[in-house]
């Protein structure tokens, strides 16, 4: 276990050294658990929310991938389908995409959820999307349900995560914040 959390803490660290560049104030409620970890606060990421969402997602997505990788053998790397790859990754039959939360309604975008989840289910796959987050655009999860995702949010992302992998994820994210291991430092230098 201990090679995980070495694995995983190097993906934070590599996000919390990134996000120390940027200097803002704290307070507000509006947060998860892992904002919580490096001491992002809602008021710090409404300051710029393309770029927090962005960076949060990417963290989101290498931690599950990352986890998945070195704790699932089934698992596998993305496919190419054509030009698409509408999966970060495969573990059995599951093609596992990972998003901290959708609140695009881009046209293309939708179009692409409902594709994606159409060709993973040609293909013999369970489509299932890991969402952070739970306050997601109604009309981009509407898409995924007529492309076939199966949607997990908040605790039940973490309960597939924690059943597939045997680690416990959102424990150790708690765990880190109370620890402050990868808080950002907001302090001007």
């Amino acid at each position: 276990m201990s090679e995980i959390k070495n694995k995983l803490g190097e993906v934070l660290k590599r996000y919390s050294e990134s996000f120390s560049i940027k200097i803002y104030t704290d307070d507000y409620n509006d947060t998860d658990v892992l904002m919580n970890a490096f001491g992002v606060t809602q008021e710090l990421k409404s300051e710029n929310k393309q770029y927090w969402g962005r960076e949060l997602g990417k963290c989101w997505e290498n931690l599950i991938r990352d986890l998945f990788e070195a704790t699932c053998e089934d698992f596998a790397p993305p496919k190419r389908f054509g030009a698409d790859e509408p999966a970060d990754f495969f573990v059995g039959n599951d093609a596992v995409d990972t998003k901290y939360r959708v609140g695009s309604g881009d046209s293309g975008t939708l179009k692409k959820f409902e594709q994606y989840g159409k060709l993973l289910q040609k293909e013999g796959f369970n489509p299932i999307f890991l969402f952070l987050r739970t306050d997601n655009l109604r009309a981009a999860l509407s898409k995924m349900d007529a492309g076939g995702w199966t949607k997990l949010m908040g605790d039940d992302a973490f309960a597939y995560i924690l059943e597939k992998t045997k680690f416990d994820l959102k424990a150790w994210l708690i765990a880190l914040e109370e620890s402050g291991t990868y808080k950002i430092d907001r302090n001007e230098t």
